[in-house]
C-alpha cells in the first residue's frame, strides 16, 4: 500500500521538485496549492496523485480540504511567500501575509494532520525554512522571522510528537534558482554566487533530495533537525 504525502506550495519551484521526487520514491502525492489550481491538477495527473486547492493561512479552509483528504503519512510544508522591502516600509498587509503563510500556515496544516498520525503512531512532517531563518536577511526581516519561527516550531513539535512515533524535521535551503529569485539582476546574481563556497547556485532538486531523504526509512532515527542545503553559504 502506497504511503501518501501532502505537499503545500506544490506548484512552486521547490514544491514541484519535491512532488516529483516523492512520486519517484513511491509516494502517492497530493499537490496542494492556493491559486494555481490548473497547474496543480496537471502535475497531480502526471504523477498519478491528487490535487487540493486551499489557503494554508486560513485554518478553516485547511481543515475542510486537507482534513478531508484521508490518511496523510507525510506533510511537507513548502508554501511560502516573500517580499524584498525594508522593515519600516513594508505594508502591514504584506508583513502579516508573510507570517500567516510561512509560519501560521505550516502550523495550521500540522494541526490538521497530526490527530491521524498520533492515532496511528506514525507519520512525518518536514518544514521548508530558509538560511535566512538561521542568520537573518536585510530587507527580508518579516520573512526571516517567519522562517526562524518555523525552525523553532520544528524543534518543539519534534519533542512533543516523538513519543507518538512521529518525526518532525526541517530543510533550510540557501539561494535556490526559483521564480522567487528571478528579480535579481545578472550583476547581483554574480555577487551572490561569489559568496557561495561551492561556487554554484542551488537547484530545486537539491532541496527535493533532502526532503526525500528525511522522509525515507534511512532517516528513521532523525527528528528535530535542520538540514541546511546552501552550498556552504551558512555554516
Amino acid at each position: 500500500m502506497k504511503r501518501t504525502a501532502a505537499v503545500t506550495g506544490g506548484t512552486g519551484g521547490i514544491g514541484d521538485a519535491v512532488c516529483r521526487q516523492l512520486a519517484q520514491e513511491g509516494w502517492e502525492v497530493i499537490v496542494c496549492c492556493r491559486s494555481a489550481e490548473e497547474k496543480a491538477r496537471t502535475l497531480a495527473k502526471e504523477l498519478g496523485g491528487r490535487s487540493l486547492r486551499f489557503d494554508v493561512s486560513d485554518r478553516r479552509q485547511t481543515e475542510s480540504s486537507l482534513g478531508a483528504a484521508g490518511q496523510i503519512d507525510l506533510l511537507v510544508n513548502c508554501a511560502g511567500i516573500s517580499y524584498i522591502e525594508t522593515f519600516d516600509r513594508i505594508s502591514p498587509e504584506k508583513a502579516s501575509s508573510i507570517i500567516e503563510t510561512d509560519l501560521i500556515g505550516a502550523m495550521n496544516c500540522a494541526r490538521t494532520v497530526l490527530p491521524g498520525m498520533i492515532s496511528r503512531k506514525s507519520g512525518g512532517i518536514i518544514n521548508i525554512s530558509s538560511m535566512w531563518g538561521q542568520v537573518g536577511a536585510s530587507c527580508e526581516v518579516d520573512y526571516s522571522a517567519a522562517k526562524a519561527g518555523l525552525i523553532g516550531f520544528t524543534k518543539a513539535l519534534a519533542k512533543e510528537c516523538a513519543p507518538s512515533g512521529i518525526r518532525v524535521n526541517c530543510v533550510s535551503p540557501g539561494f535556490i534558482m526559483t521564480e522567487m529569485n528571478s528579480s535579481f539582476s545578472p550583476e547581483d546574481l554574480e555577487l551572490i554566487r561569489q559568496e557561495i563556497p561551492l561556487g554554484v547556485f542551488g537547484e530545486p532538486r537539491h532541496v527535493a533530495d533532502a526532503v526525500a531523504f528525511l522522509a525515507s526509512d534511512k532517516a528513521e532515527y532523525i527528528t528535530g533537525q535542520v538540514l541546511a542545503v546552501n552550498g556552504g553559504m551558512v555554516i
